[in-house]
């Protein structure tokens, strides 16, 4: 086991992208092996320690970001076992919690098979991508990370290794889960009873459906319950191709309109993403790429999956559909060849890295939403963001996953007085969202920074009862703690 406490070596673990600045610990833990982790678990109570645990540093709610607790980083768990075909179409791939998302896909998809989940930084740790639920533009086919997780392996805060497979550890009918356990003893707990929101995309709070699976339990429980040392994900066929197309609009109602012809693919050209960028997003992305037309008031990035004989069908049947929705198909951009799919897909990133370059020559850092709405709301949703940021003369951009009604917004302030109004708004924005019966996160999770709006969702009886999971599974609060559960309700009895 390695263990780190210069300055240097700290300081690494006190950043992520949340820009949260108040972070402190006594040293960094990197455990090589499970049972250098599960050891140091168990000897948490004794010795007093509690710990955060860290991912690669790239997620936006200061989840990693320690409180005064110890780090346990999952840097050197980083092994990536082989494609193991389980039969005709489905195969899986076992994996340690600290191995890169860049490196799993590359090892899938050179042995002809595709893990599906695609967040947009793919040097995050699959560990915590699985702990955040975490989704990406291909969810709009594939769904999020959950659908694609057929095994874990979870350390508890007493050291307790916890090994489950789908399908074989199940909710009784009073959502209720019983556990014996090796040094815990007996353990048992029920459910949340709260409605979890209608949405295609959630990771706010604790999963809880009727005769739900434990496996699902800690999916999305930000490393509050357990860390995820180990999975087996279930990988599927590579595309034979794959067609990207970026389409330009010049009116808002068509796009919207094109977007519910794609969502419904009655022409049998069935996308895996649909993404949006509104016309200040094209803004940013107009001064790297010129070519991007000036009238347009947003775009559509699309990829669909097709194979080489269906290619040439495949491409009229996506002209046809945007002739039909009034597209500028002189502007729009088809990319076929990989070479041109990757600079399409730089396209696509640029734009945080431009909005970034803009944002550190101002004074304050951005406010943005990740919430999510059911589908037939999401033109609200929209309307209100825009009209809220035009009232107040903010420099604003939408962009996101469109095809799953999750669109982000980012307010980028230009002064003090501007990033105070936006954080007032921000509050609006949730009420709005949670009264269209919409999730507080639909990806990024809740972490620090959030968990104080989780309240206004689930209401305080909510609250309470992912506490009592919580203690259930982490009586002495050793792993965590500030993610997710606001502080006041662990110190309830």
């Amino acid at each position: 086991m390695i263990y780190k406490d210069d300055p240097a070596s700290i300081q690494a673990f006190l950043e992520d992208s949340s820009n949260l600045k108040s972070g402190h610990t006594p040293g960094v833990f990197f455990p090589e092996t499970v049972e250098e982790l599960a050891g140091l678990l168990k000897g948490a109570t004794e010795t007093g320690r509690r710990f955060t645990i860290a991912g690669n540093g790239t997620g936006t709610t200061g989840g990693r970001i320690p409180m005064g607790e110890y780090v346990i980083s999952m840097q050197k768990l980083d092994h990536i076992g082989e494609v193991q075909e389980l039969s005709p179409g489905h195969a899986c791939m076992r994996v340690e919690g600290g191995a890169l998302l860049e490196g799993v896909q590359k090892k899938a998809e050179e042995s002809g098979w595709l893990y599906a989940p695609d967040p947009t930084e793919k040097l995050c740790f699959i560990g915590s991508t699985i702990a955040n639920n975490s989704s990406g533009a291909r969810s709009f086919k594939y769904g999020p990370t959950r659908a694609h997780v057929q095994r874990l392996l979870v350390v508890l805060a007493g050291g307790d290794l916890l090994d489950l497979t789908r399908g074989e550890r199940m909710a009784d009918e009073e959502g209720i889960f019983r556990l014996t356990l090796p040094l815990a003893g007996e353990i048992t707990f029920q459910i949340p009873r709260y409605q979890m929101p209608e949405t295609s995309k959630h990771n706010a709070g604790y999963y809880s459906r009727g005769g739900m699976d434990l496996i699902d339990l800690f999916i999305g429980s930000e490393g509050t319950l357990g860390v995820i040392a180990e999975a087996d994900l279930l990988l599927t066929p590579l595309p034979a191709a794959v067609i990207s197309c970026l389409v330009y609009f010049r009116d808002i109602e068509d796009l919207f309109r094109y977007v519910e012809r794609l969502k419904k693919a009655e022409n049998g050209a069935s996308p895996r993403a649909i993404e949006f960028f509104d016309n200040h997003s094209l803004a940013f992305l107009a001064s790297k790429y010129p070519e991007v037309p000036k009238e347009s008031a947003g775009a559509i990035y699309v990829e669909v999956e097709t194979t080489p004989e269906e290619e040439e069908q495949t491409v009229e049947t996506l002209f046809q559909e945007m002739e039909s929705c009034n597209a500028m198909t002189d502007n729009s951009w088809i990319a076929l060849e990989r070479q041109e799919q990757e600079a399409l897909r730089e396209f696509r990133h640029a734009l945080p890295l431009l909005v970034n370059e803009w944002l550190s020559r101002q004074e304050e850092s951005k406010i943005s939403t990740d919430m999510a709405i059911p589908g037939k709301s999401l033109r609200k949703l929209f309307d209100f963001y825009r009209t809220s940021c035009e009232q107040q003369g903010f420099v604003y951009i939408i962009f996101g996953h469109i095809g799953d009604a999750h669109l982000h917004l980012n307010i980028l302030p230009r002064n003090r007085e501007e990033f105070v109004a936006a954080k007032i708004l921000y509050r609006e924005f949730v009420r709005y969202v949670l009264e269209l019966g919409g999730t507080l996160s639909a990806e990024h999770g809740i972490g620090k920074l959030k968990a104080e709006y989780l309240v206004g969702m689930y209401q305080e009886e909510g609250i309470r009862e992912m506490a009592r999971v919580k203690k259930a599974l982490d009586p002495d609060l050793v792993l965590n703690r500030g993610n997710l559960i606001p502080a006041g309700y662990l110190k309830e009895r």
